[in-house]
This record gives C-alpha cells, sequence and structure tokens, in this order.
C-alpha cells in the first residue's frame, strides 16, 4: 500500500508540477490552445492562483511525508488538490455540455475524464496517509 501511495503521490506531483508551471507562465490563450481549456471561463489572476496553490501542493505532497517533519501535510495537500480538480471537472463539464447544446463535437470529454482519474489519485493519497 505504500508503494501504491508513494506511486500516486510521485504522478500527482509530475501533473501539477507541469500544470502549476504552465499557468504561472503562460497567458491564457496559450493554455487553451495547448488543451486546458477549463481556464476559459477565469480571469487571469485566478488562473495564477491556482498555479500558486498547485505548485505548493507538489512540495506537500512529497516533502511533509518524505521528511516526517509535518507529515499531515501530505494528506492536507492532496484533499487540495482534490477541490482544485473538482472545479476542474465543474469547468470542462460545463464546456462540455454547451458543445454538446450547441451540437459541435468537443474534446472535453477526454479532459473530464483526465479530471476524474486525477481526482480519484488525490482522494486515494489523502484516505491513505490519513
Amino acid at each position: 500500500m505504500n508503494a501504491a501511495l508513494w506511486t500516486a503521490q510521485a504522478l500527482l506531483a509530475a501533473v501539477f508540477l507541469v500544470s502549476g508551471t504552465l499557468k504561472s507562465r503562460w497567458p491564457k490563450e496559450r493554455l487553451i490552445a495547448s488543451g486546458q481549456t477549463g481556464v476559459a471561463p477565469f480571469p487571469l489572476a485566478v488562473i495564477r492562483t491556482t498555479a500558486v496553490c498547485e505548485l505548493l501542493a507538489v512540495a506537500g505532497l512529497i516533502l511533509p511525508w518524505a521528511t516526517g517533519i509535518a507529515p499531515v501535510l501530505t494528506p492536507v495537500a492532496a484533499v487540495g488538490l482534490s477541490v482544485v480538480m473538482a472545479g476542474a471537472l465543474i469547468s470542462h463539464g460545463s464546456l462540455l455540455r454547451a458543445d454538446r447544446a450547441a451540437g459541435r463535437g468537443s474534446a472535453e470529454a477526454k479532459n473530464v475524464a483526465a479530471n476524474l482519474v486525477i481526482l480519484v489519485l488525490c482522494v486515494f493519497v489523502a484516505a491513505g496517509r490519513f
């Protein structure tokens, strides 16, 4: 179980390191063009704040549990990322519904599925480390 939790933590850290780095540096239009369409309805300040939270959570996923210093911060980081992913699911889900209502094809179904997998991993780490 410990190996599975560490694997999930490492995967989540990698995903959110990339996501947070891109959101902190790229303009909104470039994020959307790269497939991070869930940022579309949000102002840049919200996107940048989310990026900072994601990057802090990356450290929280790994360092506290690895060092034994305040290990409760690892599941807390996973819970925080669960909240971020719930928001991403809502954002991508609304874009998917809008596309379907307009009769357009959409890549949002893949984004929703990816968000759901990441959310499940976040919950797994949170539950396993609490």
